[in-house]
Formats: C-alpha cells, sequence, structure tokens
C-alpha cells in the first residue's frame, strides 16, 4: 500500500448495535477497492475482521479490528467495532482512533439502542457521525421507516444522500440527492439509468437537506427561512462542511451482502468525512501540565497514542497506535509517558485483520502497529523525547459484573492469574483482584457474555480450565455488649509445665478490629506477658464466633490474672488468651455485619420506577434522584453487596442495555436476623466454624 498525507487519509470507526451488519460492509467495502481477494461471511467464519477464534466461534465481533483500503486516491482505515455491548471497550478505542463514526443500522429494526450509544460516544469525541442503513435487500426492511425513526431521535442534522427507490418491493435502485443521479443495481454493478418519479417523496427529502444545511450557520439559516431557495453549491458546500464540523449527518444505504449501494457510499466518505489533516489535530498536556496543541504535522516532534493491544502468548505483544504528528520509523526513539521508559522500534506494520504488512514509518494521521513493545500498555502516550507531552487516554466503561474463578485442576492459580492479567492487557474493561479475605480470585467485566469469553479464551490460549460462580461476601462480626471471663491454660508435663491466667472484658467499640488495652494492677500479670496476650486475641479476630468472619469493633482489655514463676510463658498467656476470647465472644451478644455499598444508576426516565422498586426489593434504600443529561435520571441508594450480584443483568433487560450503574462499598452494618441466620447455617454447612 502506498505512503499517503494526512490530508488523503480518512480513519472511520464502524459502529452499531449488533447485528446491523458492520462486519458485512467492510466485507463489501474491502472487496470492492481490492484490498481482499474474496468476499468472506460472518456466518462461514472467514471475514477479514472477525478473526479471533472466538468471533469465529461466536459469529460476532468481540474486538475492534483494522482493515485499510485504497479509494479514489484516499487511504481509509477502517475500524470494525463490536456492537454487543459486553464488548463496548472496542467501541471507546476505535474513536479515540478515528475523525469519523459510520453508525450501521439494519433497514428493519432501525434504530436501536446500539445506534442511539454509537452517536453519543462520537458526539462525546466530537467526531463526524454518517449513517449507514444496511440490508435493504431483506425482507421487511423499510428505509423511509427508519430514515423518520433517525429525524425523530438525532433531530433536522439527519441528512438523506443516497436513498432507495422500491419497484415490486425491491430496493435496485439507488438515488443520490446531491447529484440527482439515479443507479440501477439489480445487474451486479451500477448502471446510471433515468431518474424515477418518486412523487411528493422528493420534496420530502429536499426538504429534509435543505433543514440540515440551514443548521450549518446563521447565513443560510436566516435565507431558509425567509424562504429563499438554496442554490446547488451552497447544498453541495453546506452538506460537505456540516459533516466535517459535525452539524450534519448524512444518511446513505444499500445491502453489503448483496454488494448494493456500496460505490456510492466509498465515494461519499472520500468526499465528505473529514480527514486526518482535518480533525486529527489533538490538545496534549506538557510534563508541567500545561496545554500543548499537537498539530498534525509530517515533519513535527512524533506524538502517538496507544489505542488497541494485543497479547498473544505466543506472537507477542502488538500495539496498535494512531500517529498524532512527526513520523514513526524503525530508527525513531520514543519515550512511554507512563513509565518515562524510553521504547526502540524493532518495526513498524499496517494491520488487515489478521494480517501484517511491514512498512516503512507510519506518518502522522495514519493507524499502524508496532511488534514487542513489552512494556506498553492501551492509552499510553508515545512521544519524542525532545517534545514530552501526554494525549489524552482512553476512558473505558466501567465494568459491572463479577465472578469467583474457580480452577478445575489445583495448582492452577498462578497460571490463571497471569493468563487474566495478560487478557487485561488487551482489554482493560477487564478487572482482576486476588481477594486475600475470602481467599478468591474474582474477575470483573462487562456482563455474561465478556466473562465467559475470558474463560474461552484462558483455556485456547493458556491452557487453563475454569468455572465460574457468585463471588462470597465479606462479612464482619462484632458484639453489642459488654462481658468479663477469665482464660485460664495449665498444662502439666514431665519438667516445665504451662500456665497463663487472663481476666479480659470485651465491649464494644469503633476500632476496625481489635483495641487493645490493660488496667492489671499489683502485677498481677507481668508486662512481658502483654504482648502475648495481645498477639493471641489479634490471631483470634480472624475468625469470629458465629460464621468465622472477621471480627471488628472489638476492645479487649486485660485487667487481672495470674502468673507461676516458672512454668509461665508466652505461649501460655497467648493460649490463656485464645480461651477467654472462645468463652466470652459467644456472651457478649455477636451479631453479623454486612458490607453495604454507594449506588449509582443512570437510566432513562421511563424506568425510574422499575428501578427503584427493585432497589427496594433488594433491601436498599433510595436516597434520591438528580437529571443526567437528556431524558435520563440517576438514581442515588444505598443497598447491601450480598444482593447485587446480578443487578448488571437486571439493569441491562430492563433498559435494554441503555442503563449503567457503579456501585462502591461504604460501610458496614447489621445483617437483619434472617439473613443473618442463613450465613450462619452456609458457614456450618461448609465446615468454617463449630
Amino acid at each position: 500500500m502506498n505512503t499517503y498525507q494526512a490530508k488523503n487519509i480518512i480513519n472511520v470507526a464502524m459502529a452499531g448495535h449488533s447485528g446491523a451488519g458492520k462486519t458485512s460492509l467492510a466485507e463489501a467495502m474491502l472487496y470492492l477497492a481490492g484490498a481482499s481477494d474474496r468476499r468472506g461471511k460472518v456466518g462461514e467464519g472467514n471475514t477479514v475482521c472477525d478473526y479471533d477464534p472466538e468471533e469465529i466461534r461466536r459469529k460476532t465481533s468481540v474486538s475492534t479490528a483494522v482493515a485499510p483500503f485504497e479509494w479514489k486516491n484516499k487511504k481509509i482505515n477502517l475500524l470494525d467495532t463490536p456492537g454487543l455491548f459486553d464488548f463496548e471497550g472496542g467501541l471507546y478505542e476505535a474513536t479515540r482512533a478515528a475523525e469519523s463514526v459510520v453508525i450501521v443500522l439494519a433497514g428493519k429494526s432501525g434504530v436501536s439502542v446500539g445506534t442511539e450509544k454509537a452517536f453519543a460516544a462520537a458526539e462525546k469525541r466530537g467526531l463526524a457521525k454518517i449513517f449507514f442503513v444496511n440490508g435493504l435487500c431483506d425482507e421487511g426492511s423499510d428505509f423511509y421507516k427508519v430514515f423518520e425513526d433517525l429525524k425523530a431521535s438525532f433531530g433536522p442534522s439527519v441528512c438523506p444522500i443516497v436513498v432507495p427507490y422500491f419497484e415490486d418491493g425491491k430496493a435496485d435502485k439507488y438515488i443520490n440527492m446531491l447529484e440527482y443521479k439515479a443507479y440501477d443495481y439489480s445487474g451486479g454493478k451500477p448502471v446510471q439509468v433515468p431518474m424515477p418519479d418518486m412523487g411528493a417523496r422528493l420534496e420530502g427529502l429536499r426538504t429534509a437537506i435543505y433543514e440540515a444545511v440551514a443548521e450549518t450557520s446563521d447565513e443560510l439559516f436566516e435565507k431558509y427561512f425567509s424562504g429563499e431557495e438554496f442554490t446547488p453549491e451552497e447544498v453541495i458546500i453546506g452538506v460537505s462542511q456540516g459533516v466535517k464540523q459535525g452539524t450534519i449527518s448524512p444518511v446513505f444505504c444499500g445491502d453489503a451482502m448483496l454488494m448494493r449501494g456500496m460505490e456510492q457510499f466509498m465515494d461519499g466518505l472520500c468526499w465528505l468525512a473529514p480527514s486526518a489533516a482535518d480533525k486529527a489535530a489533538e490538545l496534549a498536556v506538557d510534563v508541567d501540565g500545561n496545554p500543548v496543541e499537537i498539530t498534525v504535522n509530517e515533519d513535527a516532534a512524533p506524538a502517538a497514542i496507544v489505542f488497541k493491544t494485543v497479547a498473544d502468548p505466543f506472537i507477542g505483544k502488538l500495539s496498535y497506535v494512531k500517529v498524532i504528528s512527526g513520523k514513526i520509523t524503525t530508527e525513531t526513539q520514543l519515550v512511554n509517558m507512563r513509565t518515562g521508559n524510553v521504547e526502540r522500534i524493532g518495526k513498524t506494520v499496517t494491520m488487515c485483520g489478521k494480517k501484517q504488512e511491514d512498512v516503512k514509518a507510519i506518518v502522522a494521521g495514519d493507524i499502524g502497529a508496532i511488534p514487542k513493545l513489552s512494556a506498553v500498555n492501551t492509552g499510553d502516550t508515545l512521544c519524542a523525547p525532545a517534545r514530552k507531552v501526554t494525549l489524552d487516554p482512553i476512558e473505558y466503561p466501567t465494568p459491572e459484573m463479577s465472578m469467583a474463578v474457580v480452577p478445575k485442576n489445583k495448582g492452577d492459580e498462578d497460571k490463571i492469574a497471569q493468563g487474566i492479567m495478560r487478557l487485561a492487557e488487551e482489554d482493560p474493561t477487564i478487572r482482576f483482584v486476588n481477594n486475600t479475605e475470602t481467599k478468591e480470585m474474582v474477575i470483573s467485566g462487562m456482563g455474561e457474555q465478556h466473562l465467559d469469553v475470558i474463560v474461552s479464551k484462558l483455556k485456547s490460549k493458556f491452557g487453563v480450565d475454569v468455572t465460574l460462580r457468585s463471588p462470597r461476601v465479606p462479612y464482619r462480626e462484632t458484639i453489642r455488649k459488654t462481658v468479663s471471663v477469665q482464660g485460664r491454660h495449665k498444662k502439666q508435663t514431665g519438667g516445665h509445665g504451662q500456665f497463663g491466667d487472663v481476666w479480659i472484658e470485651f465491649s464494644p467499640c469503633d476500632a476496625d478490629g481489635l483495641e487493645f488495652a490493660e488496667r492489671v494492677v499489683g502485677g498481677a500479670v507481668p508486662k512481658g506477658f502483654f504482648p502475648a496476650v495481645e498477639k493471641g486475641l489479634r490471631d483470634c479476630i480472624a475468625k469470629g464466633p458465629l460464621a468465622g468472619y472477621p471480627v471488628v469493633g472489638l476492645k479487649a482489655t486485660l485487667y487481672d490474672g495470674s502468673y507461676h514463676p516458672v512454668d509461665s510463658s508466652e505461649m501460655s498467656f497467648k493460649m490463656a488468651a485464645t480461651l477467654a476470647y472462645k468463652a466470652g465472644m459467644p456472651q457478649a451478644n455477636p451479631v453479623l455485619l454486612e458490607p453495604i455499598g454507594a449506588l449509582k444508576v443512570t437510566v432513562p426516565d421511563a424506568n425510574m420506577g422499575d428501578i427503584m422498586g427493585e432497589v427496594n426489593k433488594r433491601r436498599g434504600r433510595v436516597l434520591g434522584m438528580a437529571p443526567a443529561g437528556t431524558g435520563y435520571q440517576t438514581v442515588e441508594a444505598e443497598a447491601p453487596m450480598a444482593e447485587m450480584h446480578d443487578f448488571s443483568t437486571y439493569v441491562r433487560q430492563v433498559t435494554q442495555g441503555r442503563g449503567s450503574f457503579t456501585f462502591e462499598f461504604v460501610r458496614y452494618e447489621e445483617a437483619p436476623a434472617n439473613v443473618a441466620q442463613k450465613v450462619i447455617e452456609a458457614a456450618k454447612a461448609a465446615g468454617e466454624v463449630e
């Protein structure tokens, strides 16, 4: 592939709801441009962009793929993103590297949650938004209904560029509204034909174009509403500038499977989509925290963002980069601004799916990859030592579902941990903690399918079999009453015996664990044995009397006892303290404490009642509500951690994927008697307590 300047490079993220046909559209474009020698099909597992074994098996994208092609003297880098919400991280990676987002919709289903999410992601980063209505040859598809949905959802900025003309229920003719030309695809390749009679519909479409153009400037807005006609030049320039500025969202259509409308769409991308030179400039910060403008200039000092990582146990690490300024070659020395390390570039490649092609350089505005940068992670800035700057990292969604990882074979724990850490390098929406308290490895992800893919990859890539189960809840125990007890340890064997005798008062307090005090008078227990008594108690509080959970809020005061000048030892007093603990705790009205978390759920207005009802059902308390953007509200509540395990599934189901939430631990509260009883019974059944 030729080397292109930034003004001729177009970086496009393909986004939208799962099943809309993003990968099929990418496949059709690559085939038409000659970048692939045959047109693969998702169902057959032979597409350029779905090359991962998991994607082939599941017949759906699970990560972002890069596929460049050349068309009309432009280089177009396609970034094909997953549509499933469990793999939403891929959308955030692609929008970090692109200047435009092509939002693909199915002609049958129209605007869906994935459409809204893709539009919102593009808006957040100020990217151009282009709609493509796919599958118009499918039975039940209705372009004009989808178009009306788009107008209703996203306003007058939605502008029809290519529309279908239906004859006998078939969409074989496609009309370019700006060229005012019709093309017939019934023979496979487009043939220009006379304009068909579209009646009143044509006027409605033209009005939609004029409305969109009027939104691009105050001058055109006034002209439109004073009743003056736009000239053809004003329309064409207005649409072109509007798309680049993000104020117009053009609509194309076709059928990727039958190759209808592809040429017009690809021509439209070359004409309308902003180039890297138009929109790839960024504001970075220097080492002192001052803003620095990074322009798209091939001759400037290099600066690039790592927007995706592939960590393969056999091939090694591959870092996908978007170069903002300068160029990266094998001679380039780059500083990783996160670590401060200088990275040496072994080689530079371009990626087309999984295929690598060596290139001499990755230039400003372009996308490529660098192998074997072992210390570089997704979101890192690589820049010249002479101009140290940090670019905006990637903002990922928060993982909402956690499960405990259980190895099928004993001794696999280290391999599992290493495998998950490698997978988390590829996918930063994975979180992994080794919970020392519950003695569980806990993995967090975006949903059930996400976790299922992680389990599959652990087996296929790292050779370890695991199962998932609900994580244990880290309960605590405390006391509500003050008691005084004796602990007396006496053992006589041949020679020296063992003797320790203590009186300890156990009382509630606000400590995180044990608060130890003493008020011994008259040397009843020598000072030298105080640390042994405290050590014995600290060992004991790891297991409470009810269900074997750690004890908190316990004050133990040593106030009396006795000793033997020969037989007393540190071990004897440690044992005496243990006996006092075991005798005293059951008498001190022990209670079970459960962890309570702060919950913030952002959902559409229509789902407010459902969420509040569900929070109450899960023993939570709604604290208040706050607006969260147009049509959305955030419910703030507190809820027990024990009830939140499958909350992510509920939120996704009730909001069709529009809702999101965060849940963070805040404190412990006494568990209700019925809940405590179940936990205690489960602990006894598991042999945690006698």
